[in-house]
């Protein structure tokens, strides 16, 4: 099955039922996210030590290894949460909502490209023969810069995942379909999240933009799962796109 056909049968499906997946794939990547930064990288790497890095990995080398795994579906539940919102405001605009995806997908793409740092921080670490060349204390301190680096990356994605919340957020307002209340949150998480564009000030501000993130996307998500979408309203405004040429 092409992606084209794909495409379609997704654009055929229950304006509902794809306002739920949305939600749903919205809500696992929140959770896959968590549990690989809260329950696995914040709580092996120390940044400001290489050697204790270093043992936590090696000490809990499955766990490390799972937390890549679940960064790996948090980047497929957001890329699949992506494309559903996509076809569901696509009636408000589809330009709008063709924008949104692809900057969304950028995010994705760096995100999941600075994971590749993060287990290489493990192959670092794995001591294999061709590393003898290297004492401990260099490995340590490689392993630690391949971390950093995947953190910067992350940063950097938060920073387009701000953009693309706030358009989703302006497509929402606009919307007949969805409450505008979730767009105006929405709107301020993509603000917050924009301080990521100096990754250094966005890291300082984190507890306080994962406080507004999630203002923004626990309604959200709570409001797809339960209501979905106005089914009539989304009809009925993806048919007047379809007759604009403004479109």
């Amino acid at each position: 099955m092409n992606s084209a056909v794909v495409a379609d049968r997704v654009a055929e499906a229950s304006p509902r039922l794809m306002a739920r997946m949305a939600g749903l794939f919205y809500l696992l990547t929140i959770l896959a996210g968590v549990f690989a930064q809260g329950f696995v990288s914040d709580k092996l790497v120390v940044f400001g030590d290489s050697s204790t890095t270093a043992i936590n990995i090696l000490t809990h080398k499955s766990l490390f290894q799972w937390g890549f795994t679940v960064y790996l579906i948090e980047m497929a539940c957001q890329i699949t949460s992506t494309a559903l919102f996509y076809f569901l405001l696509k009636p408000v605009s589809r330009s709008v909502s063709l924008l949104a995806a692809f900057i969304s997908l950028a995010g994705c793409t760096i995100k999941t490209l600075s994971r590749l740092f993060y287990i290489a921080a493990a192959f670092v670490l794995g001591g294999e023969h061709y590393l003898a060349v290297f004492n401990a204390e260099q490995l340590q301190a490689l392993a630690l810069l391949l971390l950093k680096v995947n953190d910067l990356g992350a940063g950097i994605a938060l920073a387009f995942f701000g953009f693309f919340a706030l358009l989703k957020g302006y497509l929402i307002v606009r919307s007949t379909f969805l409450p505008r209340i979730l767009g105006v949150l929405s709107i301020l998480a993509g603000l917050g999240l924009l301080t990521f564009l100096s990754p250094s000030f966005g890291n300082r501000m984190f507890a306080y933009v994962a406080a507004i993130a999630l203002l923004g996307a626990v309604p959200q998500i709570l409001w797809l799962l339960v209501f979905g979408v106005n089914e009539q309203r989304w009809k009925d405004q993806a048919s007047a796109a379809a007759a604009s040429i403004w479109r």
